[in-house]
């Protein structure tokens, strides 16, 4: 069974209620700066592989404006480092492509080198800190058992 989005025929997924879910889960056992940063990439990832999540942008009352955000609630869980690796198995298993965080990436300091970390580690052996993922409520249910909400 297969939980991959169709974009072509969603109509509108940024009104309520969401047939989808955005998921961040976060090994728990992090810092409260990695916790902050891993979150802020992984969420980065999900809105770039899905420019159809992103809202328009903001504006004020003066006429400033300012950059468009996530158009949904991004959940965050945490959990232990087998939920993180059932999270990803799960997903992949299920036709969604996960972002992921490795703890070998806070020791890098950009993109290509981020990368590099994860290029020659099998899948199974990946040492992650954070999983997202973006689908269909029940599938999202599903992919993040064992892990709670985070505090």
């Amino acid at each position: 069974m297969h939980d991959v989005i169709d974009h072509e025929t969603t109509t509108d997924l940024l009104t309520p209620p969401f047939a989808t879910k955005i998921a961040i889960l976060l090994r728990d056992d992090l810092a409260a700066w990695q916790r902050m940063n891993v979150t802020a990439f992984l969420a980065a990832g999900i809105a770039a592989a899905n420019p159809d999540l992103v809202g328009e942008p903001y504006r004020d009352g003066d006429g400033g404006t300012y950059l468009p955000l996530l158009g949904m609630p991004v959940l965050v869980f945490e959990g232990g480092a087998r939920d993180l690796s059932n999270a990803r198995s799960r997903a992949v298993s299920r036709g969604l492509r996960p972002a992921i965080y490795t703890e070998e990436m806070f020791k890098t300091g950009y993109d290509a080198a981020n990368r590099a970390t994860t290029a020659e580690v099998p899948a199974e052996e990946l040492n992650l800190v954070g999983v997202a993922v973006h689908g269909p409520k029940n599938g999202i249910d599903k992919i993040l058992k064992g892990a709670h909400l985070h505090p």
